[in-house]
């Protein structure tokens, strides 16, 4: 897994046609943007069923503090 820190405002591109925007940052919550062909399926994890037991059993990867 790849981590990022990001502020407000600021983007990643995934490959040439996603684009992942921080819209903004409260408290603990943080709103993004996900701007993608209409192909490409997006999916919250933690509400679909099929993806649920993936993230509970998927490994555990050392914490990336940026510098």
């Amino acid at each position: 897994m790849l981590v990022l820190a990001r502020k407000a405002s600021e983007a990643i591109k995934i490959g040439d046609a996603i684009t992942v925007k921080v819209i903004a940052i409260r408290g603990g919550q943080v709103k993004i943007g996900i701007e993608a062909p209409s192909g490409v399926r997006i999916v919250r994890v933690e509400s679909h069923p099929t993806h649920r037991s993936e993230t509970v059993s998927a490994p555990s990867s050392p914490e990336v503090t940026p510098q």
